[in-house]
């Protein structure tokens, strides 16, 4: 609306062209090759991650957006078309983040100033911010031929192995100290999500059993303390819990991936039994939770977050949680559903949600979309932000929702948290170093 960029902290208030980069696949994907070619050249001009900030108070960056959204954007890019220009990127920004991970656990720091080389020296870190580094970095280590990055997820994932788990579940606050939980809380959302995404798609990728075991593990811990059904409508959802006696029936959008990465559990499961019969269905069953928190509001768009009490179901109940920023991950699974299944009900929902989206968050022809204040409102207030995993996710599994099946083929390639996809070990040939063209680095 203003348009102005946005500055945030978790870029370390600088311009590194977050939205550009995190495009780069959407616009390959889509064929918009105009635009693609002039983000290729803004790349090779202009990105400088390590360039100084004009507020040296602020310089730092998060390793997690960073590396979800830049070094995954950049991995993607070089995997769909061969171009060296983006390996090359994506390991000058992987070198430049390697100090995070000089703890005394090898649990990396929260952030860093790039220029310098110095972290944050951060106490924790968030079990999402850890847990998902793995795809990108044993990508990253294979194209390069370098192990470091490789080696560093390695440890962390040991580490998250070895520790103690309380019923089985892991809380969200991890020590960077010693690499042991410092909270009790437990949700699938927001701070815990993507680690239980990346274990299951590093069993996809590179058919790690050790992940799988962790993820199986993990999700039955998850199914039996904290999968509840609301009443009436027996809608399925995940609760957060703080230590064994209080449990807070809400659920999220951010959570709402979870009903793709229950079905690609199902679709990859390596043993035999009724296991991913019930994961199916839960997948099925949480899509159609998501489902219920669009339908249930006056824009077909769901809120940030959503309740379950005597009183509503499925619904915000408070200003924050009435919003809708843009996100991707109810579009998500209907993306993953529709693949799986082929049933033509998550194309419906999918296309319900893109005229919704394009009602009530258009700008203008040529000026973006907006996120909402209030998806109940009957002409509810635009936000004046366009976050960059708009472009990177939720517009690309719309595309390719309404893709054939070969559109990036879930065969042949795995997403990682931020929507960028990246191959498969032994079903892909652009996963080894061998197979791609010569780069140098």
């Amino acid at each position: 609306m203003s348009r102005t960029w946005r500055y945030g902290n978790i870029y370390g208030y600088r311009n590194i062209g977050a939205t550009i980069i995190d495009a780069l696949d959407t616009l390959f994907i889509m064929g918009m090759n105009d635009e693609y070619n002039k983000a290729r050249d803004w790349v090779e001009k202009s990105f400088d991650l390590s360039r100084s900030s004009w507020f040296p108070w602020k310089r730092m960056v998060s390793l997690f957006e960073i590396n979800i959204r830049i070094i995954g954007g950049f991995l993607s890019a070089f995997a769909l078309t061969g171009d060296p220009l983006f390996a090359n990127k994506a390991y000058e920004v992987g070198k430049n983040v390697l100090p995070c991970f000089n703890t005394p656990s090898g649990i990396p720091y929260n952030k860093i100033n790039p220029a310098t080389g110095i972290p944050d020296y951060s106490s924790t870190i968030s079990l999402a911010a850890l847990g998902s580094l793995h795809l990108e970095f044993v990508y990253l280590s294979e194209i390069t031929g370098d192990p470091v990055f490789a080696e560093k997820v390695t440890k962390i994932r040991g580490n998250m192995k070895r520790v103690k788990k309380p019923r089985g579940l892991y809380p969200t606050t991890v020590s960077t100290e010693t690499g042991d939980f410092k909270s009790s809380y437990v949700t699938i959302g927001g701070g815990g999500d993507s680690f239980y995404e990346y274990l299951i798609k590093s069993w996809i990728q590179t058919q790690d059993m050790e992940a799988r075991k962790m993820y199986d593990e993990a999700m039955n811990a998850l199914i039996k303390n904290l999968m509840f059904t609301s009443k009436p409508s027996h809608l399925v959802y995940f609760g957060d819990s703080w230590g064994t006696t209080f449990v807070d029936h809400t659920f999220s959008h951010l959570a709402c991936f979870a009903g793709g990465m229950f079905a690609l559990g199902a679709f990859t499961d390596p043993t035999s039994g009724a296991r991913p019969e019930r994961d199916m269905q839960i997948g099925e069953n949480i899509t159609y939770t998501c489902r219920q928190s669009y339908v249930r509001s006056k824009t077909g768009i769901g809120p940030e977050d959503f309740y379950f009490n005597d009183q509503v179901e499925a619904m915000g109940i408070n200003k924050a949680g009435k919003e809708y920023i843009l996100r991707p991950e109810v579009i998500e699974s209907y993306f993953v559903l529709y693949r799986l299944t082929k049933d033509r009900k998550y194309r419906q929902w999918g296309w319900e949600a893109a005229l919704a989206i394009q009602k009530y968050c258009s700008v203008g022809a040529g000026r973006g979309y907006s996120g909402i204040t209030d998806v109940y409102a009957e002409n509810p207030e635009q936000d004046d932000v366009q976050q960059t995993f708009f472009l990177a996710e939720t517009l690309k599994y719309l595309y390719l929702l309404f893709s054939a099946s070969d559109m990036i083929d879930l065969n042949h390639w795995v997403f990682n948290t931020e929507g960028h996809p990246l191959p498969i070990k032994g079903k892909n040939p652009m996963f080894h170093l061998e197979n791609t063209e010569t780069w140098k680095y």
